[in-house]
């Protein structure tokens, strides 16, 4: 946490929001959004059902375009820039619903992964050329290594549906990490999961952190690991941002309190 402290001082956000918002058809999802995210940050975007959460990851990866403000990666904005740009860039998701390759194995997951890296030709790949197979040795390798981190090194060969649910959050996580995601958004990856499971997420996602240097900007309805693991928290409620701040400062925030609850207090 000491990292994300100093970058903060020094005035070096890895990810800003400037009134960032989209309206559908007169209705605004999201609007007047600002956050800044800083290296190694773990912060956590929470509100009810329905605040707009999800819509702002949409927005921070390319998947719907603003109709107002605008969003920076390192200083450079990113208007107009599609999903597969955006994980170029150095930002990549995870989904409520999980979304893998369930026929392919969990290393041929990882390797997909990769596939914006490769620089042979498609007649390299075709004839199998010496370069062909030097990358993919190569992809192999770090894909093994990641997954080692995982500590899914004995799965390798598994198909990703045969995987018990907690193993296919954590594969989907992986598979993130290894597109050099510079920042990850995790949305719900906490939901269906039995307390052994998310008590290991947990130490997944800290691992991360400190292994990849990552930061993490989280949606979680588990309000335990939210407040146990995050060190800011954003809150979200009708598409408008109502309070920010530490756990602490979040959980006793009169507004806060009332989204939830359903009254001022």
């Amino acid at each position: 946490m000491s990292g994300s402290t100093d970058n903060r001082k020094n005035g070096t956000p890895v990810m800003r929001a400037e009134n960032l918002g989209i309206t559908f058809g007169g209705l605004h999802a999201v609007s007047g959004f600002d956050m800044e995210m800083y290296e190694g940050e773990l912060i956590g975007l929470i509100g009810p059902n329905g605040a707009g959460k999800t819509t702002v990851f949409n927005l921070l990866t390319g998947v719907y375009q603003p109709t107002e403000g605008n969003f920076y990666l390192h200083g450079k904005s990113m208007l107009g820039k599609k999903p597969h740009q955006m994980a170029k860039e150095g930002i990549a998701r995870t989904f409520q619903n999980i979304r893998l390759f369930k026929d392919l194995s969990v290393l041929e997951n990882v390797k997909v992964a990769f596939n914006q890296s490769m620089s042979y030709s498609m007649l390299e790949g075709i004839l199998r050329l010496p370069r062909y197979w030097k990358e993919e040795e190569e992809i192999e390798r770090k894909a093994k290594e990641i997954l080692a981190v995982f500590h899914m090194e004995g799965e390798v060969d598994q198909k990703a549906k045969n995987l018990p649910y907690g193993r296919q959050r954590k594969l989907e996580i992986a598979r993130a990490i290894a597109t050099g995601a510079k920042i990850l958004l995790l949305d719900e990856p906490a939901a269906g999961m039995n307390p052994t499971e998310t008590a290991e997420l947990m130490e997944t996602i800290t691992l991360i952190r400190t292994r990849f240097g990552v930061s993490i900007l989280l949606i979680e309805h588990d309000m335990s690991l939210v407040m146990s693991i995050c060190e800011r928290i954003v809150v979200i409620d009708y598409g408008q941002i109502i309070a920010s701040g530490s756990p602490y400062e979040v959980a006793n925030d009169p507004k806060v309190i009332g989204a939830y609850l359903g009254q001022d207090e």
